[in-house]
């Protein structure tokens, strides 16, 4: 991965582990157009986030949690 998107990446973890977040809160403020800033999309791919909870309760309800492996690169970051 490019430098600037691990970046962007490690910001967007530490976004969501910073406090519970919901999908619909995730899209609003991660959602781009760019083909090059896929933060979103490729933290879901790599398994660094999950989103729980969907089948039961609407989509943009539904909690957007790190992954083992998201803690883990997010704790890797921090050292």
């Amino acid at each position: 991965m490019a430098e600037p998107a691990q970046a962007l990446i490690i910001q967007f973890l530490a976004w969501v582990g910073e406090r519970p977040r919901c999908y619909g809160e995730a899209m609003e403020a991660w959602r781009t157009s760019c083909p090059r800033l896929t933060i979103w999309e490729d933290a879901i791919s790599d398994g660094l986030v999950r989103i729980e909870g969907g089948m039961k309760a609407p989509m943009r309800q539904a909690k957007v949690v790190l992954t083992e492996r998201g803690q883990a690169l997010l704790a890797a970051a921090a050292e």
